[in-house]
């Protein structure tokens, strides 16, 4: 949008802006709910008492968000590196060859559908502009959309995983033990329900698939959680 003779640039939205904060985020949720919900199944159906549930739950709670949040980080800081080293590795290259640079940000553009001569003067154009930049950018795929953030990935993660075991958690401390198996199976896959549908409609993808995915994966661990506690229980 061009406005006397200035470009200012118009409200849009896309879903890759969500994508790195929604895919700790959704993992972590989804995480924290299935691991601590089939950890509470298994150990309720080895038939323990109701401290030793309640010991599992927290034990769960904490130590998966802490795992997740270390996890996450280690992750993203790997990612982080790699692009630290690449940028300063372009930035040596621009100082020491800057012909050179210019050339393969052509070559890029002539790739892409530009004529060469648009190419060149478009390369041009950026590399007075910003050359690290679109650099970056065009030759490297980092931008700060996608850029890797480790501290906001490791909190994402660990505060979604509390909040994904926080129901079970709960209904181990609030439901007599006789029926706080059925319960939690019963609350975990509504929630996933909701979680896997709302992941989905965040992420631009099919709202049924997201949640039936998830919804089958949570059964399928609480069903074999269940199978170990009841073995279990039966040899002790």
């Amino acid at each position: 949008m061009q406005t006397k003779g200035k470009w200012t640039r118009h409200s849009e939205f896309h879903h890759g802006q969500r994508m790195g904060w929604l895919r700790a985020a959704t993992l972590g949720a989804n995480d924290g709910l299935i691991s601590t919900s089939s950890l509470i199944v298994g150990v309720a159906s080895a038939g323990p008492s109701k401290a030793s549930i309640l010991l599992a739950a927290a034990a769960g709670l904490a130590a998966g968000a802490l795992s997740m949040a270390a996890g996450e980080y280690i992750s993203v800081s790997s990612q982080s590196d790699i692009e630290k080293a690449d940028l300063a590795r372009e930035k040596e290259e621009l100082a020491t060859m800057p012909k050179a640079e210019q050339a393969e940000l052509t070559g890029i553009y002539i790739e892409r559908g530009l004529s060469r001569e648009l190419a060149v003067q478009v390369a041009n154009q950026l590399m007075a502009h910003d050359a690290l930049g679109a650099h970056a950018r065009d030759e490297l795929g980092i931008n700060e959309t996608t850029r890797a953030r480790p501290i906001q990935a490791a909190l994402a993660s660990a505060g979604s995983f509390s909040a994904g075991a926080a129901p079970p958690a709960l209904l181990a401390l609030l439901l007599p033990t006789g029926s706080l198996t059925l319960g939690v199976v019963v609350v975990t896959l509504g929630l996933l329900l909701i979680l896997g549908g709302a992941a989905a409609k965040f992420g631009g993808a099919s709202i049924t698939k997201g949640a039936m995915r998830v919804v089958f994966w949570g059964a399928v661990a609480m069903v074999c959680t269940a199978l170990i506690g009841h073995l279990f229980g039966a040899v002790i």
